[in-house]
């Protein structure tokens, strides 16, 4: 039987670039988003690939939808092994910009969405002994980015909370661990870039951020899931590790 691992935000992106990834890596996948059709095309590249993934349409911050996905998932593939929180959102907006709408949603989605999955989760890897949980964050979560009020707060509260899983329960031989990309090439940059007055000059000033000019992948970011999910990882437990291309090393 294969080990288990739950992606969420799997239908694009990283979280379909990890999705691939961990089932390249021989796990059976769980794939949980809103966007169906897109769970739908990674479920099909896995499949494509020979391995095996089931789709989970999930609102992840309904707490009791949450729960009963994780239970479903359970008692239908098996308790998973790994974790990893991808799914997450983010509006353009200083403090003075940002509605309490917006604040709310975001926070929702990469904060509290990470917190009800882990909720739900934990149990199931306690009653194993073991279990691996990987949030990305962001390079957000350390450092100010212009007119990214909310993300950042959502993100620097998603790199507490790894660290306090870590703690809780590192002697339950559970690990968290957080994940901070800087600008990676996924549909969601597609669309702030579309949207600017000058897509170009946007795209060169976002590629300007990392120290070798260009923006990072989503395979880039899903292979160090990979390595941290793995047993190379096994020392690596509470962590921020940026994967950046030296954006916060300027």
């Amino acid at each position: 039987m294969s080990p288990v691992a739950v992606v969420t935000g799997a239908a694009s992106g990283i979280g379909r670039a990890t999705a691939l990834t961990m089932a390249r890596d021989g796990y059976e996948v769980a794939l949980v988003d809103l966007d169906g059709a897109g769970l739908t095309g990674t479920r099909e590249r896995i499949e494509d690939g020979g391995g095996k993934a089931h789709e989970f349409a999930l609102d992840l911050c309904d707490p009791l939808a949450v729960g009963s996905v994780t239970r479903e998932i359970a008692v239908t593939i098996g308790a998973p092994e790994v974790l990893v929180n991808v799914a997450g959102i983010g509006v353009a907006a200083t403090v003075l910009e940002t509605s309490d709408e917006d604040w709310s949603r975001v926070l929702a989605v990469n904060l509290t969405g990470p917190f009800l999955t882990t909720r739900a989760t934990l149990p199931l890897m306690l009653d194993r002994g073991s279990g691996v949980i990987v949030n990305i964050a962001s390079v957000g979560g350390l450092v100010g980015l212009a007119r990214r009020a909310a993300y950042c707060a959502s993100k620097a509260g998603l790199i507490g909370l790894t660290r306090a899983i870590a703690v809780d329960h590192a002697r339950d031989g559970i690990r968290c661990v957080a994940i901070c990309p800087g600008t990676v090439e996924t549909e969601w940059i597609g669309k702030i870039l579309a949207n600017a007055p000058d897509p170009a000059a946007a795209r060169e000033a976002m590629a300007a951020r990392q120290l070798d000019g260009r923006l990072g992948t989503p395979d880039e970011v899903a292979a160090m899931v990979s390595f941290v999910a793995g047993p190379e990882g096994r020392f690596i437990n509470g962590a921020a590790l940026v994967v950046d291309g030296g954006m916060t090393a300027a």
